[in-house]
């Protein structure tokens, strides 16, 4: 249907442009002809001719069509501030609007006209001459400060929109899910460009919002136009144990308590997949909309995570003891990964580990305070960290043990902290599935990719059922023992598109792959390139604030 209406829209601005080539006395049948038409434009409005060839290039096409609608305007006498958004705002109608209105009459070659303006105007202001700035003060090129000033402002409104949406956004480091490679308050630039430029799925949108509008629970966006996915260039570029920023792929349906009885019982989350997961609101009250909104958000504004690509389309994967295999071989793991340790002091006050003796090895503050079962005599910390860091402890004086809590203590120990994270061995992905893996010791399993096509049964449906059912968008349902795909029986299936698997580097804290399994290639953002600019535990001052100089324009990969 989008395209359908974009196609209508297209069609409308051409037929507006045969009018303008009919009111010009050029042969009207050329504005439907795709390149020469655009030639005779770009002459007509006084542009040389070659700058049709822009119009061909994408992003770079946005704003040289800007301007073409502008001067087509300028060269009908057209100069108001509101003459020139109508033109850019609504250009295929302001074209028909231009091409068959009686009273609109053609006056000069608008980008000529505006360079002879500019020559006068840079002349006078060099010579000083007070009487023809003046004099050119009654030309329609003149601008008054108010309107020049309002012009810029769009204009890099416009521009920052453009380059935010295809080549460069900034992003930040919410949560210690990839300490300690990407902490928490590092701030990056993260390139569009790397993987492939994705198109907009909805490309009415408030300029440099993503997806909610600050201080409200409105969308910042509308779903009047929704455009499938599609990529200039691919995401062949992404590599094992590349950092990628990605849409999370359970952030498509958002719920939004009404009533205050149920917002503890969300404890903060708001992802429908999750909540349902949680076992703690049933399906009929999320479908209550006197007690939840459900918002449905499409692929591009759904939130943004990071993590680390540990296998691709194709591959298998597994985690064995902690240790990841890709194809049956070892992957050597980022030299910052963290795992849960347990550390025990004699509890002496010169062995106590202090919150601010912690973030100097880079601890998190939050993990810092992961303290329990202080008994007689000895003081015992659960903390994240990197194995480099529990060599360090293990030296100190006062320092008892220091060991990686075992994959079957795991869950004991993640809820003596209150359950950062889902801790029950039910949430890993595929959920509902008892098939004994743990976060240390899970798989392997196959990454789906483009073509290949695998069995489907009852009995490893969940392990593509978001695949089949949300991701490629068919109509799955499971009858009597029977799956059926768009309303027939199927016992394979061949994947449309590419998948990959991200984990975080602090392999103990982060909510990943393990839990709501492979990201779709056409939720793939971006590559992180670099920091700019870094903030301890994203606070400026404070005891545990500060800035991290040392990580200012340092490289965003982290890997050794």
């Amino acid at each position: 249907m989008e395209w359908i209406i974009f196609l209508i829209l297209i069609i409308i601005g051409h037929v507006g442009l045969y009018g303008i080539f009919k009111k010009r006395e050029i042969e009207p049948w050329k504005a439907f002809v795709p390149v020469l038409g655009k030639m005779e434009w770009m002459e007509m409005v006084g542009y040389p001719k070659w700058r049709a060839a822009l119009l061909f290039i994408p992003i770079v096409n946005f704003f040289i069509y800007a301007s073409l609608f502008v001067t087509t305007a300028n060269s009908f006498g057209k100069f108001t501030f509101k003459d020139h958004f109508l033109a850019v705002a609504f250009a295929p109608f302001y074209l028909c609007y231009l091409g068959f209105s009686k009273t609109v009459k053609w006056v000069f070659k608008g980008e000529t006209e505006y360079q002879k303006y500019k020559t006068e105007l840079q002349a006078a202001q060099k010579g000083a001459d007070k009487y023809k700035m003046e004099k050119l003060r009654s030309s329609p090129f003149y601008r008054g400060g108010s309107r020049e000033w309002a012009e810029a402002i769009i204009f890099a409104v416009f521009a920052a929109t453009f380059i935010r949406m295809f080549l460069i956004e900034a992003y930040t480091i919410p949560t210690p899910s990839m300490e300690g490679s990407l902490l928490t308050g590092d701030f990056l630039f993260v390139s569009k460009a790397s993987y492939g430029m994705r198109m907009p799925n909805t490309p009415l949108q408030l300029p440099l919002l993503h997806n909610t509008i600050p201080k409200t629970e409105k969308e910042s966006y509308l779903r009047w136009i929704e455009w499938p996915h599609r990529r200039l260039g691919s995401t062949k570029g992404v590599k094992v144990n590349d950092p990628v920023v990605f849409n999370f792929p359970e952030g498509d349906t958002i719920v939004r308590h009404k009533t205050e009885k149920f917002k503890s019982v969300l404890g903060g989350r708001y992802d429908y997949g999750h909540i349902m997961a949680g076992g703690k609101v049933t399906r009929s009250q999320l479908h209550d909309p006197k007690l939840f909104d459900l918002v449905y958000r499409p692929v591009d504004r759904r939130d943004h995570y990071i993590k680390r690509c540990l296998a691709v389309a194709g591959d298998e994967f597994q985690i064995k003891d902690r240790e990841v295999y890709v194809n049956g071989q070892k992957l050597k793991a980022p030299k910052k990964t963290q795992f849960l340790h347990k550390i025990v002091t004699d509890g002496r006050p010169e062995s106590r580990l202090t919150r601010k003796g912690l973030m100097d090895l880079g601890v998190h503050a939050d993990d810092a305070y992961a303290t329990y079962n202080n008994s007689p005599g000895l003081n015992q910390k659960l903390l994240y960290i990197d194995l480099e860091t529990a060599d360090y402890l293990r030296k100190r004086n006062g320092i008892l043990d220091v060991s990686v809590v075992e994959n079957g203590d795991l869950l004991a120990e993640l809820n003596k902290l209150g359950g950062a994270f889902p801790s029950q061995e039910k949430d890993l992905f595929p959920r509902g599935i008892k098939n004994g893996w743990t976060l240390d010791n899970f798989g392997p399993l196959k990454i789906p990719a483009r073509g290949e096509t695998v069995n489907i049964n009852p009995s490893n449906l969940e392990m593509y059922r978001r695949i089949i059912d949300v991701y490629e968008g068919n109509d799955l349902d499971l009858k009597n023992g029977r799956i059926y795909i768009n309303g027939k029986e199927a016992t394979t299936y061949t994947f449309k598109m590419n998948y990959y698997w991200m984990v975080g580097d602090n392999r103990h804290n982060s909510e990943d792959s393990r839990y709501w399994g492979f990201v779709p290639e056409d939720h793939v953002v971006g590559k992180p390139l670099f920091i700019w600019f870094s903030l301890k535990n994203a606070q400026l001052g404070g005891e545990v604030g500060g800035v991290r100089w040392n990580r200012i324009f340092s490289s965003a990969y982290k890997y050794d």
